[in-house]
């Protein structure tokens, strides 16, 4: 994920963290009653779990391999190296493939490849799945922390932020075939380079194929609790640079313009619009300027974060926001604004609600429940949700600690994750006719 999630709330009640349910081989028979018609028997999310934990020996030695690979974002040689692993897979088993550099050969690229694979079903829903290649990790952790396996969990880095979706993914649809169950019309796979850095170059082709979906599943790791994820708040950063005059503050101060006095004045009013405006919150997380006590400051830099649940109130404080920026607060200061980044609200509508709802069937056809969580962090979802396509996260196996040494997935949970997500591809979100 790029960031951690702030705020976490949870509806309904979900299995304990590291809980697993595979049923067992007589459990298929007789049906279970209220079985949800949108589901059918096409579609038995039991056999695709025992299937997948069939495998999970593989599964796990797989998770393994790519965890060896320092592939932090601005590591594109070992980003490209977990790249060339998910296309000889991709390939493997009949995906077409389109790998996408960040810059011609030759011209030093600063990030590894976009992977976008794709495979036929028998249906029409236009199915994307979006998982990241990158970690926080510097070239050298692998070595020093190896991915390893302590009971029912696994540990390394990057084995839950992202690479255990990346397989998750792959194995959901490749299991689908394999059982017969591919009734949807076709599954996009975008496998991104640089998530963790906001997704700068994969974005592009993140949003192109979303327009092109019916339906998307973000494959960031389940919550620690179980949790999948239905919202995430939009972000915006501004950076503000403040320009006035300097002046020697002793001897003719009032030929200076305080850039950082009007910066300081700027801070008060901008964190006094905490409150005003539902589920927004806006932080000036940089004030900086100046460069002696005896110089009246002639440059101050400012760096904003906002963040909203909803479009519509991001927008109302964004303007009250501009308004408190064009401001001159100290006779002589101007001040440039730019907006470095801009993450449109995962807004839980009632799309994603339908989603959610089938989700929480298939689980509990294997015997627990699902709840769903909204949550401050920001991840590649939200771009699917800008280009108007249902979206839910959260999909990848349950881990935790991610961005830490301790960072584990649960192992146990992987086949019943990868089950939800493969009932998910095959009956969620609406067709095409």
């Amino acid at each position: 994920m790029v960031d951690e999630p702030d705020i976490l709330e949870g509806r309904g009640r979900s299995p304990p963290a590291g809980r697993a349910i595979v049923p067992a081989p007589g459990a298929l028979s007789p049906p279970l009653p209220g079985r949800d018609p949108d589901i059918l028997p096409a579609m038995d999310v039991r056999a695709v779990a025992r299937a997948v934990e069939d495998r999970r020996d593989e599964f796990t030695e797989a998770l393994g391999a790519l965890v060896a690979i320092d592939s932090g974002t601005y590591t594109p040689k070992g980003v490209n190296e977990v790249a060339d692993v998910l296309e000889g897979r991709f390939r493997g088993s009949g995906w077409e493939v389109d790998r996408r550099p960040h810059r011609p050969e030759g011209e030093g690229n600063q990030l590894g490849d976009v992977l976008v694979a794709r495979v036929e079903g028998s249906g029409s829903r236009r199915v994307l799945l979006v998982c990241h290649m990158d970690t926080v990790w510097p070239e050298g952790t692998a070595a020093e922390r190896p991915f390893r396996v302590q009971g029912d969990r696994g540990y390394g880095p990057g084995v839950s932020d992202a690479k255990s979706g990346l397989l998750a993914g792959i194995e959901a649809v490749d299991t689908l075939r394999r059982l017969g169950m591919d009734s949807f019309g076709h599954v996009t796979f975008v496998c991104n380079p640089d998530e963790e850095v906001g997704s700068p170059f994969s974005g592009d082709a993140i949003t192109e194929v979303g327009r092109q979906s019916d339906v998307a599943f973000v494959l960031e790791a389940g919550r620690a609790n179980g949790d999948i994820v239905s919202a995430r708040k939009g972000i915006t950063t501004i950076h503000v640079e403040l320009t006035g005059r300097a002046a020697h503050a002793g001897v003719e101060p009032e030929k200076g313009h305080h850039a950082v006095l009007d910066g300081a004045m700027k801070t008060v009013a901008l964190q006094g619009v905490n409150g005003r405006f539902p589920g927004v919150t806006v932080n000036v997380g940089v004030l900086s300027g100046g460069t002696r006590s005896n110089v009246v400051p002639d440059r101050c830099v400012l760096e904003i974060e906002v963040r909203a649940w909803e479009s519509a109130a991001l927008k109302e404080a964004m303007e009250a926001i501009r308004r408190i920026l064009e401001l001159p607060n100290v006779p002589g200061v101007r001040a440039a604004v730019d907006l470095t980044t801009e993450y449109p609200p995962m807004e839980r509508g009632p799309s994603s609600a339908r989603l959610v709802e089938t989700a929480q069937r298939l689980a509990r056809d294997l015997g627990f429940d699902l709840a769903d969580a909204s949550t401050g962090g920001v991840s590649d979802a939200n771009l699917v949700a800008a280009a108007g396509t249902p979206v839910l996260d959260g999909l990848g196996p349950v881990g935790g600690d991610d961005h830490s040494p301790d960072e584990w997935v649960d192992l146990a949970g992987v086949a019943p994750r990868v089950a939800i997500l493969a009932g998910l591809i095959a009956t969620g979100g609406p067709a095409v006719a």
